[in-house]
């Protein structure tokens, strides 16, 4: 008789800081080695501006039982499918600002599979986010299959306030805190943390002199001015997570610190006339509202030869570009306007990175990836509004955090700032903490951007 294998704790809540985002996966599948997180079914709290859920379009699926070689083909815009294919991953719930909207709020059900045709990673769904990339397959086509719920969910950050809490009335009132674990598994939220410090400046818990009132119960207070069925309130957050996560069941809490300030680097590579072109070149015409299985391979189909030539193109273009060679390729369909983009490229650079390019356009095929610099006070309240969500939650199990800084994404100039109060949330949440930052062992040099999904 086999013996079940014994759950292990950590002492103290492990989080592991990296820069690029798939650096996390070595952690986590460290931690399933060592028992402390189950082989199969966990789930991931992600909060993120991008929500990372595309797949290696080329990587046999057979690659993530080979952990080394699949930690050397994973990216940022890429790490979590991988997970869900080979049976750790089946849950994530991907928490955003209000600035990202790459798949649609709501409840996602799909099948994550191997392409019986093609030996790669595959899925079932139908949302434009995958369908831009060529990735969808009927679940027919799909080979030892796994499930994934997933869960999108706005975070709005907290509103500014200046409203009177005179009115004692009006705060007994108010909705008491939802709390899913006990409290004597976490600290008391301290006076200097930074939701504190933050609804403190703005007015709204201020206690009354001599007032018992708990710090966690007045930040709730300030939060409950939203309606409870406004998307993104802390309440809606709430309700839609308790449906996600259990008292007893692990997950991961993953932060990408860019959830809070968030940069489209290529904007600053590219001119608005060069970009309004790379939309036009990588423009996705996805299927009509009833679609049948036959218009969404044609889709699928059409998109990948799409892709294909153009990334053929730009690999020409970087041996050579010289006007005959561009002529050439505009005169395939959709891409006559190849000629004014690279004349315009060359008019500021005689060399250009003709790769950067293609990435760029990845980018922007549908919608145009997330851009938004967050000034100081509304990180402060996003940050207010993530310690009001994690405090309804249970304690994870092991914390991942990306910095996302050295290819721009989080402004480099605010991700330090940023990081230090995310973590004062954590360990004003959760108790002490077992920091791990992995990033010093990097380079400080900042890098060209990588691709995210828009």
């Amino acid at each position: 008789m086999s013996r079940v294998p014994v759950k292990r704790f950590y002492k103290e809540l492990p989080v592991w800081i990296v820069e690029d985002h798939h650096d996390v996966v070595p952690h986590i599948y460290r931690a399933i080695a060592s028992r402390h997180l189950p082989q199969k079914d966990v789930k991931m709290v992600h909060l993120d501006s991008h929500p990372d859920l595309l797949i290696p379009v080329n990587m046999p699926a057979d690659t993530v039982f080979d952990k080394e070689k699949l930690f050397s083909e994973l990216s940022i815009e890429n790490w979590i499918m991988p997970m869900v294919y080979a049976g750790h991953v089946s849950c994530v719930a991907w928490l955003h600002p209000y600035w990202a909207q790459q798949i649609p709020e709501g409840e996602h059900s799909m099948v994550v599979g191997r392409d019986s045709s093609t030996t790669t990673i595959r899925v079932t769904s139908t949302d434009t986010y995958f369908l831009s990339d060529g990735l969808y397959v009927s679940e027919e086509q799909l080979e030892n299959s796994k499930p994934l719920r997933l869960s999108v969910v706005r975070v709005n950050p907290v509103h500014a306030a200046h409203q009177s809490l005179k009115d004692q009335k009006t705060r007994e009132n108010t909705a008491t805190w939802s709390r899913k674990r006990s409290r004597t598994e976490c600290a008391q939220a301290g006076e200097g943390s930074s939701c504190e410090l933050f609804l403190a400046a703005t007015g709204t818990v201020k206690p009354e002199e001599g007032s018992n009132v708990k710090t966690e119960q007045r930040m709730h207070d300030a939060a409950q001015r939203e309606d409870v069925d406004n998307e993104g309130s802390i309440d809606y957050v709430a309700k839609r997570m308790s449906s996600c996560l259990t008292e007893t069941e692990p997950f991961i809490l993953d932060i990408d610190l860019d959830f809070f300030s968030c940069k489209n680097p290529f904007k600053e590579l590219y001119t608005q006339e060069e970009y309004t072109i790379l939309k036009e070149l990588y423009s996705f015409t996805g299927p009509g509202p009833d679609a049948d299985e036959e218009e969404l391979d044609e889709v699928v189909s059409r998109r990948t030869h799409q892709l294909e030539d153009l990334e053929a193109a730009f690999a020409d273009l970087i041996d050579n570009d010289e006007e005959e060679t561009v002529r050439r390729w505009a005169s395939n369909p959709g891409m006559s306007s190849l000629v004014q983009l690279v004349h315009s490229l060359k008019s500021r650079d005689p060399c250009p990175d003709y790769e950067m390019v293609h990435q760029a356009g990845l980018t922007c095929d549908t919608v145009e990836l997330p851009h938004h610099i967050s000034p100081e006070e509304e990180i402060d309240r996003l940050i207010c509004a993530v310690q009001l969500v994690l405090s309804t939650l249970p304690k994870p199990t092991f914390v991942t955090m990306s910095r996302s800084s050295l290819d721009e994404y989080c402004p480099i100039e605010q991700v330090d700032s940023i990081q230090d109060r995310v973590l004062t949330v954590v360990e004003t949440l959760y108790g002490p903490l077992d920091i791990h930052k992995e990033y010093e062992d990097s380079s400080t040099e900042t890098v060209q951007p990588q691709p995210q999904a828009s």
